[in-house]
């Protein structure tokens, strides 16, 4: 038997290799099932003609929550358990793929594939801007993030707000080495993180906030930066600075050459938005669309 190989009980005698995972192997491994509970749900599932998840749950041994972790870990979907990440709660999408309000960032993301990241192998890059700070925007920029890998895209999240860096709190990370040690010169790829768990998902985080963000920002190596990470990456989102307190945002999207903007419902006023666009426009990019942030 190789390893990683499971056996439900002595009656069901199960060998599973790493490629195919079945659902009551799973849920032991995980703890969720008792080893010799599954031959009971082996044995009602031949009987009553019933399928293993609906059959362990009409016996009352698992939970839906307990079958749908089950199908993720076997169509290689995962999500994250509470308290056992540091991945903040905030990233919804880490942790309730399907909850209603992920299903909106899944639409937001397929109208960016059409808009997008479909339409040219050089669109790569994408910033998520706003207006001002606590409208959503790093909130957006994290869980977006986090579909674009469920689709199987290999993602990268960039911190390009080094005033108010936000993303190395949302994912957990050490922020010491990060985007502005790279593009000081004092630091390399190894500033990528991967996010365990997540498969195809890393996040770059802004780093030891320095002196001088917006020089850093300007300098021609950012651009050498994405055009190279664009070899490796799929989807590369940008996190930006409030673009009314900063011109970093609008240095930002003229690199990435395409932006998304963050409205907050309630809350973000109409003639800061027209500032926004005209900033993008104005650094040469394009507006692919305005996302309102409820959340």
């Amino acid at each position: 038997m190789e390893q990683g190989d499971v056996i439900l009980a002595p009656a069901a005698a199960i060998a599973l290799k790493r490629g195919d995972r079945l659902m009551g192997a799973i849920l032991i491994d995980a703890g969720r099932l008792k080893a010799e509970d599954a031959e009971r749900v082996l044995r009602a599932q031949r009987e009553q003609g019933l399928r293993f998840g609906d059959a362990a749950i009409k016996l009352g041994l698992v939970t839906q929550a307990d079958i749908d972790f089950a199908l993720s870990r076997q169509f290689d979907y995962p999500y994250l358990l509470r308290g056992q990440s540091a991945v903040s709660e905030e990233v919804v999408a880490a942790y309730a793929p399907f909850a209603p309000q992920v299903e909106t960032m899944r639409a937001l993301r397929s109208q960016l594939m059409l808009r997008w990241f479909d339409t040219d192998v050089a669109h790569k890059a994408l910033a998520i801007v706003s207006a001002e700070r606590k409208e959503g925007r790093s909130f957006i920029a994290a869980n977006l993030a986090v579909v674009f890998s469920q689709l199987g895209e290999h993602t990268l999240l960039i911190d390009a707000d080094m005033r108010n860096p936000r993303q190395h709190q949302l994912f957990g990370l050490d922020n010491r080495a990060g985007l502005s040690a790279v593009l000081s010169g004092r630091g390399g790829p190894n500033a990528i993180q991967r996010i365990p768990s997540l498969l195809d998902l890393s996040v770059l985080p802004a780093g030891t906030q320095p002196p001088n963000p917006s020089e850093l920002l300007g300098r021609p190596n950012f651009s050498q930066l994405l055009q190279e990470l664009a070899n490796e990456f799929d989807v590369i989102l940008l996190d930006t600075p409030a673009t009314a307190e900063t011109a970093d945002a609008q240095t930002v999207t003229m690199r990435a050459g395409c932006a998304l903007i963050v409205v907050r419902k309630n809350a973000t006023r109409m003639w800061r938005v027209r500032g926004v666009s005209d900033s993008v426009v104005q650094g040469n990019a394009t507006v692919v669309g305005a996302v309102l942030n409820d959340f």
